[in-house]
């Protein structure tokens, strides 16, 4: 998780669609099917992506330059990830169908307006129908549910996220929007391009808890996410819990992980929704 150029190439390049068994969910990318299914987690989704096109070239090297002057090819990189065909000939004030933006960024959408999450999604949904051998019962029945109304409701919140972030006085201005994520992602900065590692003390440290509920690995990443994120005025850093079972391809880690956590090292707790933590000794 601390990779974020990492975790920008896993939302614009393609997962091999196939599995070693029920348990395998690598044909799920970065994603989780209840992510896909309630459209959960795309704030972070939206950010990193903002960054690549606001602070890199195409190798992850730091663009030089004022990056605010960037924030047009930002924008158009999320409306093309996002796009979704759209053949209806009824006129919508809000379009979702970017195909024009195929030059400009092809690996984003192609020119029948097909984007990177549509064409993801539609190949999830297709290797599921043609493996049932290879994925719980469960998880069948919810994407032959999402296959029938995904179009529709995807083509919804994509008008949703375009709403300007000065509207008042719609549903829309309390839903993430292409013009928050990239303020947050002009505020961030660029990606991190490589692991953060742990302070050898803190390493140490989590070796010697003993026997835990949580594996090992699991409290480093967290360790390593809070001190790769924790802000200058603040003990307290937000934990995208969506994206962590995205990035173990589980619910376990919200379910039955988070729960557990070692009350002498983490301190978590929920505001309004957001869930926030803090490494007690590092």
């Amino acid at each position: 998780m601390t990779n974020e150029w990492k975790e920008f190439k896993s939302y614009v390049e393609k997962p091999i669609y196939a599995s070693a068994g029920k348990k395998d969910r690598a044909f799920m990318g970065r994603f989780t099917l209840e992510m896909i299914s309630d459209f959960t987690g795309f704030s972070r989704v939206f950010t990193i992506i903002a960054r690549r096109y606001l602070f890199h070239d195409k190798d992850g090297n730091v663009l030089p330059g004022d990056p605010y002057e960037r924030i047009g090819t930002a924008r158009n990189a999320l409306l093309a990830w996002c796009s979704v065909p759209d053949r209806s000939k009824r006129e919508h004030r809000v379009k979702v169908d970017f195909r024009e933006l195929s030059d400009e960024f092809p690996d984003l959408v192609d020119a029948d307006g097909k984007g990177w999450f549509y064409s993801h999604v539609k190949s999830i949904i297709r290797f599921i129908a043609d493996n049932p051998d290879l994925v719980i019962k469960p998880m069948s029945e919810r994407c032959s549910e999402l296959s029938r109304g995904f179009n529709a409701q995807w083509k919804k919140r994509v008008r949703h996220f375009q709403v300007p972030i000065f509207a008042s006085g719609t549903k829309s201005a309390w839903g993430i929007r292409f013009d928050d994520m990239i303020a947050e992602a002009l505020e961030v900065g660029p990606l991190r391009t490589e692991e953060y590692r742990l302070p050898p003390e803190t390493d140490k440290m989590i070796d010697g808890l003993g026997d835990t509920l949580v594996k090992k690995d699991v409290l480093k990443e967290l360790a390593r996410f809070y001190l790769a994120n924790k802000p200058e005025d603040s003990e307290w850093v937000v934990l995208p819990v969506v994206n962590f079972n995205a990035y173990y391809g589980t619910t376990s880690f919200e379910r039955k992980w988070l729960p557990d956590l070692p009350p002498e090292l983490f301190v978590r707790e929920n505001r309004l929704g957001v869930c926030r933590f803090k490494l007690i000794m590092y």
